[in-house]
């Protein structure tokens, strides 16, 4: 016959502990043999007797017999403990590993977010703008405010759960019952079942509707930018937060200017001539067109910085550049007249051995002479 050791021994206490000390030493060895968490042999065992000698020590009844009668003024031949709750001494398990029962109960939830693509010019997006959009979304019911209960009518509590929104669900286990505590199948966790559906809503409690919406676009978005209008968003549930909408933002291209980050730039086609002898040329900018010198002898690739006049930055002060590349156009048609005063121009050149001694006369100088 095995003997069992003194329940006080088992969970390392004094007779005259008090109640707070019994449970903080049973919750500390309890987490130190739990099978889970202890793979050690005998572990399994020692876990039975820590949970036994808790579920009489925490019990003032049956500590009292305890203390009067030890091991036999609480057994009766082998059947278990008189009166015992199948459910009791698990609660303070589950405290200690698990932060108590199971639960799954449903509670506010926040609405879902929405995403509206919205196209600008180049123009809007550089500088700002303001927008109206219309969106879906779903709103609390107008009639019956998210009750989901005609108006004038009250939900009735829910018979299964008796309006706790929860119901118990024990499992047998090897070390005794377990109690998991899961949402309501019939009311899903509402405590409350509605009898009279609202008319509008069909019992939802929502509705989908169409809302017009104020959009302030900053100067300096680019594309891909997103805005976020926080509670614009689908409802909530169970009087949960309402979602985000975001505006997403797409740039049209223009018609001649690009953007790198927050300089513009912008292409400037001239012909042989302008380049060769210089021009003075009227470019256009974001603020309108403004006066650009074309120095002699300019080369394709050449760039002029007009400062300022670029994108400003969001939500910054300042603004970028306009940058404007030189392009140099070779003519692909030539009239005869064109053709015979090029030949004229070719001949002053001579060959090449022969300009490079003629150190009389620059290239850009002979190009002078032959177009006179």
């Amino acid at each position: 016959m095995v003997t069992k050791r003194d329940f006080y021994d088992v969970l390392g206490i004094e007779k005259n502990a008090s109640e707070d000390d019994v449970k903080k030493a049973f919750r500390r060895l309890a987490f130190q043999y739990h099978p889970d968490k202890n793979p050690e042999p005998g572990a399994e065992d020692k876990f039975k007797e820590i949970n036994e000698a808790y579920e009489i020590l925490s019990d003032s009844d049956k500590r009292a017999a305890y203390d009067r009668y030890g091991h036999a003024g609480v057994e009766m031949g082998g059947r278990g403990f008189e009166g015992t709750d199948p459910f009791a001494g698990f609660g303070d398990i589950f405290d200690a590993f698990f932060g108590g029962a199971t639960r799954t109960r449903q509670t506010q939830t926040r609405g879902r977010d929405l995403r509206y693509d919205l196209s600008v010019s180049f123009e809007e997006a550089v500088f700002g703008s303001e927008k109206e959009i219309e969106v879906s979304r779903v709103s609390t019911c107008s009639a019956c405010r998210g009750s989901g209960s005609q108006p004038g009518s009250q939900p009735a509590k829910c018979a299964n759960c008796n309006g706790s929104g929860e119901t118990r669900r024990v499992h047998q286990s090897l070390f005794g019952h377990f109690v998991n505590v899961v949402t309501c199948e019939r009311c899903h966790g509402e405590g409350r079942i509605v009898t009279d559906p609202c008319k509008h809503c069909k019992g939802a409690g929502q509705e989908r509707i169409k809302s017009k919406v104020a959009i302030d676009i900053p100067a300096g978005v680019d594309e891909g930018a997103q805005i976020r209008l926080s509670g614009y968003g689908d409802a909530g549930h169970r009087g949960g937060p309402a979602g985000n909408l975001y505006i997403v933002m797409s740039v049209k291209p223009h018609e001649f200017f690009q953007r790198r980050g927050n300089d513009i730039l912008y292409t400037v086609v001239l012909n042989f001539a302008q380049a060769a002898l210089g021009d003075e040329l009227e470019v256009p900018t974001l603020d309108g067109p403004t006066k650009l010198k074309i120095e002699s002898g300019t080369q394709t690739g050449k760039r002029h910085v007009l400062k300022g006049t670029g994108v400003p930055h969001l939500n910054q002060n300042g603004r970028g550049d306009q940058i404007v590349t030189v392009f140099v156009e070779t003519p692909e048609q030539l009239t005869e007249q064109q053709k015979k005063l090029l030949k004229q121009f070719a001949e002053t050149l001579g060959t090449p051995s022969e300009d490079h001694h003629d150190k009389g006369k620059g290239f850009f100088d002979k190009l002078k002479d032959a177009l006179g």
